[in-house]
């Protein structure tokens, strides 16, 4: 008996039923409160121990970011990029949707354009920095890593800028602004320097990050020697606070698990592959059956048995052997590492289709062009760099002067001659249209006679993958940055001269000779 029952039908009946009733509704209302109370302190207990969960995790997010933590994650994605199928092929086709494709560099003014150029065709350049094998080698660096460091250093007469990679695993240490945490001042960078006896050595350096440019330049900083002679630049893929995670982190479990999966389903299968055929029968004539039966080693041979003996197929009914169920695993891969799973695997999967496999969605399109985004601003700041020690070198190709922000005591370069340093960043499509509709918008462009003719030029011969765009257009502009038209004539030539004021004498020269 319960006690609301005990409570309604009691030992005691002088209670009236008025009294029954109301005893009873308070009883009800105690009771109700109790359970309410029991589920509240239990939401509490909950949340407690969600509170520690969290706290464990901030604290292990405090471990993943020390010097230590990210040495051991990048350890960890570097090898998994070695020996996991899924995490090689992912950041793989990362890197070649990123670069597969190439970038086109260009300044607007003439002489700045010279600069850059002999600045991105620079050997050292290429292999560090600017060429193909350097873009997909940092961008894997990303994927590994979360963090590349590029250091730049100019040449003290020429202003020449060449450009150097750091491996991550040797940053230690930032210094930031302490009114301003985004404001990098200096890296620390610990390595061993191998001797030319084969020996290492020790050494330590503080870096200044690229566009830290303090008006005083002290020699130590830590007791750490600081080499102002080179300057650092940072790029961070997936950033939290100064720092950046590594593309491959977050796939890495699901990729083991589906290792894991394959592992399980081939030894599975292996299992069902030995155990082909079974026997039955009385057991004498069995018996007999079974060693006869166990002599067979080739396929295509014969068995004979009494009539006493059944020999039958193992059937498979309930037995798991659809690789597909692992799927799901490799589709959190695909996710960690922003692909289709289609495009992970090679495979559209059963229900899938060509057209599928080979087409991304606009969610992933605009995922590489946010990291194109990301290089692009790596590639303005250190080619900015090279621009600006072009100026301030003794014998540096550019004039200018400097002009330092009294409020930030920041420094700015500007050129003199009113020459245009404006960076030209030209990215492939992802998706690229048919090369014939392409020329024919490009075509119909140019029949508005409002497209300059420059730049009908240069979409051209980027739409017919055309490289070097910039050395061919070069070859087609004058002295003064104007389109030379190869249909124009001799005589053509010499009344515009005269119409501008230009030598006549030399606008048939240059004419000419471009004929030629």
């Amino acid at each position: 008996m319960g006690f609301l029952d005990w409570l309604s039908n009691g030992p005691d009946k002088s209670i009236d039923i008025a009294e029954n009733a109301r005893l009873r509704a308070e009883a009800e209302n105690a009771y109700f409160r109790l359970e309410e109370s029991a589920e509240y302190i239990g939401e509490l207990e909950r949340m407690y121990a969600e509170d520690k969960g969290w706290t464990a995790i901030s604290y292990q997010q405090q471990e993943l970011f020390s010097s230590a933590g990210r040495r051991k994650i990048a350890e960890l994605c570097r090898a998994m990029q070695i020996v996991n199928p899924l995490i090689k092929r992912g950041l793989a086709i990362r890197a070649a949707y990123v670069w597969g494709q190439g970038v086109g560099i260009s300044a607007r003014g003439e002489k700045v354009n010279e600069v850059v150029q002999a600045f991105l065709d620079d050997p050292g350049n290429r292999k560090a920095f600017t060429g193909a094998q350097a873009h997909v080698t940092l961008e894997n660096q990303l994927g590994t890593d979360g963090n590349v460091f590029l250091s730049a250093f100019a040449n003290p007469q020429t202003g020449f800028v060449q450009v150097r990679s750091i491996d991550p695993l040797e940053i230690t240490d930032q210094i930031t602004n302490p009114e301003d945490k985004e404001e990098v001042w200096f890296y620390r960078r610990d390595y061993n320097e191998r001797t030319i006896e084969g020996n290492y050595v020790e050494k330590s350096k503080w870096y200044p990050a690229l566009g830290y440019t303090p008006t005083q330049k002290p020699a130590m900083l830590q007791g750490v020697a600081i080499d102002w002679k080179a300057v650092v630049y940072h790029a961070k893929a997936n950033p939290v606070g100064l720092w950046g995670v590594p593309d491959a982190l977050a796939a890495i479990p699901f990729a083991r698990s589906y290792k894991e999966f394959l592992e399980d389903w081939a030894t599975l299968m292996k299992a069902l592959s030995r155990i082909a055929w079974r026997m039955s029968g009385k057991r004498r004539a069995g018996q007999q059956a079974r060693e006869a039966f166990r002599n067979l080693d080739q396929a295509g041979q014969t068995f004979a048995g009494d009539p006493n003996t059944t020999l039958e197929a193992v059937p498979k009914t309930g037995a798991t052997i659809d690789a597909e169920s692992g799927r799901p695993l490799a589709t959190m891969v695909a996710g960690a590492l922003g692909l289709p799973v289609t495009t992970l695997l090679a495979d559209p999967g059963q229900t899938g289709a060509r057209a599928v496999a080979e087409t991304l969605d606009q969610p992933t399109r605009l995922e590489f062009q946010g990291r194109q985004e990301v290089w692009t601003e790596a590639k303005r700041a250190i080619i900015g760099y090279a621009i600006d020690q072009a100026v301030l070198a003794p014998s540096g190709p550019l004039s200018g002067r400097v002009v330092r922000d009294s409020f930030t005591q920041r420094e700015e370069v500007v050129l003199e001659n009113e020459n245009d340093r404006t960076l030209i960043f030209n990215w492939p499509d992802l998706e690229q249209e048919p090369m014939e509709s392409l020329v024919t918008a490009i075509t119909q462009a140019d029949s508005t006679q409002k497209m300059p003719p420059l730049e009908t030029m240069r979409l051209l011969l980027r739409a017919l993958k055309v490289r070097d765009v910039d050395e061919i257009v070069d070859a087609w502009t004058d002295e003064d940055g104007n389109f030379i038209n190869p249909d124009v004539t001799a005589g053509d030539a010499a009344v515009r001269a005269y119409e501008q004021g230009l030598n006549v004498s030399s606008a048939l020269r240059r004419n000419r000779g471009d004929h030629e």
